[in-house]
């Protein structure tokens, strides 16, 4: 099983923070911690994430997320330290998340790892955290949960889906690796009806980030991009993320940072050039969201620059709704 969500979800952020004293850009905006920024991403993640309950050794649960995904599990197949757990309740915490404003409040960004170790856009069907606990102790699962996605909560079915495990890097960057598509080993995932009724099927058999997902693809030329935060944010206060226009369910981040230029980069030279963007850059404000949003258009070697003056100040809701609103 993966080992990076032994600690809970809502709790890595935190784990990844460094506090440090607050000061105050030439603007006068005041300059959040990395603790401050990594509790407000915290916050929106325990905002989407919801709480089930079933009994253990009593057979199959089905539960209804929020969003209509159908979540079965099978009480029978939990174990303890390889022990089958065979009484009791069992906490299962569950999270879901499907549009870019959220994925972007959360710091759930698509992007996945490509063969030779550079990541890549991914477009996705849904992102998933599962989890079961019982008194606090961490347990593992022996039989294959089934996740049924509503397809229209992503734009309908896409072709070319599969499976992804979602790992913490010790950057605190949420990377996705692609899973063998094994049915037979009780895991895959398959699409199936039309219109309204269409849906995803997956089949897996761990704990943890789960993403439906395929790469993003562009025949035209590729390049890299770099950004340069404001005077005073850097990689741990602060983030830039890409939004491609025109694409559904994804959201790409900048997950590198020069401390000496000050300057967040995709350095693996996967942007195509012409592509129609919003480059995106936030960090917290008294417990708000602080953010620009920069339409342009990639030309080869790009650098973008935000400065103060162009942030704005916003609920989770509004910077959600801001995204969302991108075309």
């Amino acid at each position: 099983m993966n080992t990076n969500f032994k600690n809970t979800a809502l709790s890595l952020f935190a784990s990844l923070a460094i506090a440090s004293c607050s000061t105050d850009t030439p603007d006068g905006n005041q300059i959040p911690t990395a603790l401050e920024f990594s509790n407000l991403k915290q916050t929106a993640l325990e905002n989407v994430t919801q709480q089930f309950t079933l009994n253990a050794g009593g057979g199959s649960v089905t539960f209804t997320s929020a969003k209509g995904v159908e979540l079965t599990i099978n009480g029978d197949c939990l174990t303890l330290n390889g022990h089958p757990v065979t009484a009791g309740q069992v906490a299962i915490e569950y999270a879901e998340v499907f549009d870019k404003g959220t994925m972007l409040v959360t710091d759930k960004p698509t992007m996945g790892r490509k063969p030779n170790g550079d990541m890549a856009l991914i477009i996705s069907g849904g992102e998933f955290y599962i989890n079961a606990t019982q008194n606090g102790q961490q347990l593992e699962i022996t039989c294959p949960m089934q996740l049924k996605i509503p397809a229209d909560l992503t734009g309908g079915l896409e072709t070319g889906m599969s499976l992804w495990d979602g790992t913490i890097d010790e950057d605190g960057n949420l990377d996705w690796d692609q899973r063998d598509q094994n049915p037979a080993g009780g895991q895959g995932v398959f699409g199936e009806g039309q219109g309204a009724s269409a849906a995803y099927y997956a089949f897996l058999n761990d704990f943890g980030w789960t993403n439906v997902d395929r790469f993003y693809s562009d025949p035209r030329p590729k390049t890299t991009i770099l950004a340069e935060a404001p005077t005073g944010y850097d990689f741990e206060n602060s983030a830039i993320y890409l939004h491609y226009d025109g694409e559904g369910s994804a959201l790409a981040k900048l997950d590198t940072y020069n401390a000496g230029t000050n300057q967040f980069s995709e350095h693996y030279g996967q942007i195509p050039v012409g592509l129609v963007a919003h480059v995106i850059f936030v960090t917290e404000d008294n417990g708000n969201f602080r953010y620009a949003i920069k339409a342009v258009t990639i030309a080869a070697g790009d650098v973008y620059v935000f400065s103060n003056a162009e942030t704005t100040v916003g609920t989770e809701a509004q910077l959600i709704a801001a995204i969302n609103g991108l075309p």
